[in-house]
């Protein structure tokens, strides 16, 4: 199976996060499973920081390299196709990375491994 991974999944994984369900950690964790990240998730992640509003314990390009990299995650790209969905998208949630994670993951039938129940107003499929 194709998983998405919601930015606050790629991160609780990461850091062994209790927050991460059981669920979610053993289709993360399942070799059969093909896990993609979203430049979406990287790229708050990297404001984030910027602004001071999240502090890693690596170097931002450590983190990449060990949270997404090591682990064998994907990076599913923004296309075109993505973005033409956000046009439509109705304004359930207001977080633009969010927002194209919906999109990719509508777009590409591929479920989200999320926590945020939101996004179920968008008809996607939500592992948790």
């Amino acid at each position: 199976m194709r998983l998405l991974l919601d930015t606050h999944t790629l991160l609780w994984f990461y850091l062994g996060d209790p927050q991460l369900s059981v669920t979610a950690r053993k289709l993360i964790e399942d070799p059969a499973n093909t896990k993609f990240v979203s430049p979406a998730s990287y790229w708050e992640l990297a404001i984030k920081v910027s602004l001071g509003k999240y502090v890693l314990k690596e170097s931002y390009d450590d983190f990449i390299q060990h949270a997404i990299f090591a682990n064998g995650f994907l990076i599913l790209p923004v296309e075109p196709k993505h973005t033409a969905d956000l046009i439509s998208l109705p304004y359930h949630h207001k977080d633009p990375f969010d927002r194209l994670l919906v999109a990719q993951a509508r777009v590409e039938s591929i479920p989200l491994v999320s926590a945020d129940s939101v996004l179920d107003q968008y008809g996607v499929t939500r592992l948790w």
